[in-house]
């Protein structure tokens, strides 16, 4: 495409892709190997100071930068809330979840938020990570589930045991019947683990 430099306009061209996250921290080594175990990942830069590993064809997705003086994580301040990491399949979503417990990474929260099959974990410096796959085959879909006056009445989910959930998959079940959230009415704030929302009742 050919562009007119002297007359770009006001609406903003959308980058082609999130490209990676970088993390600051003063625990940089439980960090680094968090994350190398976490996503299988591999660094494509590592000393001291930073490390920047890849678990795709991306030359690096996370960056981890050593600054002793940082503090530690507040849950109450402004900030980045989460990253999302997706699977193509259920089994994936479930295998990860069995091999990241072999290796003592164990799940803070795990929901069907309707759209998405999640589990979510804390890494070291205790920002969240979701784990999560696609219950639907299509955005439409998907969009359709998020304008539904099920999503409208319980936008947080359901949450399971991902115990469970490996015994449903197991015992062949339908990926659709697994996937499917079972309506439990509306859902507060207060319901999140802590971990996500802090005392919800807590004065400011």
């Amino acid at each position: 495409m050919k562009y007119d430099f002297d007359a770009p306009g006001a609406k903003v061209l959308p980058p082609a892709k999130l490209a990676h996250v970088v993390l600051r921290t003063s625990n940089f080594a439980p960090m680094v190997q968090f994350y190398k175990t976490f996503l299988s990942a591999s660094p494509a830069f590592e000393n001291d100071t930073f490390c920047f590993m890849s678990y795709d064809e991306e030359h690096h997705r996370i960056g981890i930068i050593n600054i002793p003086i940082v503090g530690p994580k507040n849950v109450l301040t402004a900030g980045l809330e989460h990253i999302a990491f997706t699977y193509d399949t259920l089994d994936e979503l479930a295998m990860s979840y069995l091999q990241r417990k072999e290796n003592n990474i164990r799940p803070v929260w795990t929901t069907n938020h309707g759209a998405t099959t999640s589990i979510y974990y804390k890494d070291p410096d205790g920002n969240i990570l979701e784990t999560q796959v696609d219950n639907f085959d299509t955005n439409e879909e998907t969009n359709a589930f998020i304008m539904s006056e099920a999503y409208q009445t319980n936008p947080i989910g359901v949450d399971f045991d991902p115990e469970h959930l490996v015994s449903r998959l197991k015992s062949g079940e339908d990926h659709a019947s697994i996937k499917r959230r079972t309506e439990i009415g509306p859902r507060s704030i207060d319901t999140v683990p802590r971990e996500f929302v802090g005392d919800v009742h807590a004065s400011p």
